[in-house]
């Protein structure tokens, strides 16, 4: 079971990095391509992160939660 969930985990994360790239030049070459006249909604470019994410080790996962949570929460 658990190399089945390294498989999972190293399958998430490669999935959401090729995501991240495809996603963002597809977003700005649209951005930029006044011819086409198409736009890509702002949040397609959030669900890639949502796979690398998952892909992190559980570890990483609290560091990356407690990053944010560091970041966005009010200072006194």
């Amino acid at each position: 079971m658990d190399r089945l969930e390294k498989a999972m985990k190293l399958t998430m994360l490669t999935v959401g990095i090729a995501g991240i790239g495809v996603i963002y030049f597809g977003f700005f070459y649209l951005q930029y391509n006044a011819e086409l006249g198409m736009t890509m909604p702002w949040y397609f470019l959030i669900s890639p992160w949502v796979c690398v994410y998952f892909g992190l080790s559980e570890q990483q996962q609290r560091a990356t939660i407690a990053w944010f949570t560091r970041k966005f929460t009010a200072k006194k």
